[in-house]
């Protein structure tokens, strides 16, 4: 099913090419194509010394913000596949993963801290 934006674009290059014809129409379809195409935003939050939530999944393309809310620095580190570094207090890193997969990541500093990511 297409999503609402898309359904709302194409009602709108229906009435401009209504109205104006139908190159204008085109232009503004190849000009919005690739902002329907980009992927959702997810959060994971560090706190309490822990990745919460512990296994997220997402789609290929989607980003993964992870926002340090603890009192101390920490990482997010899946070896091989994307790398944080230190992520201070009350900082954020993001990544948008190119694999799909299981994407199992720990934090260097603190390593009882575990999560997954689900990459499909």
């Amino acid at each position: 099913m297409p999503s609402t934006s898309s359904r709302r674009w194409a009602r709108a290059v229906a009435e401009l090419r209504t109205r104006c014809g139908g190159v204008i129409a085109a232009a503004l379809l190849a000009i919005a194509a690739p902002f329907d195409a980009l992927g959702a935003d997810h959060t994971v939050v560090i706190d309490g010394m822990a990745f919460k939530p512990a296994t997220l999944t997402i789609k290929m393309g989607d980003r993964v913000v992870f926002q340090n809310k603890d009192l101390v620095p920490h990482t997010a580190t899946a070896p091989g596949r994307f790398d944080s570094g230190v992520i201070q207090p009350g900082a954020s890193w993001s990544v948008d993963p190119k694999t799909a997969g299981r994407h199992d990541y720990v934090c260097l500093l603190h390593p009882s801290m575990k999560a997954a990511l689900l990459v499909q």
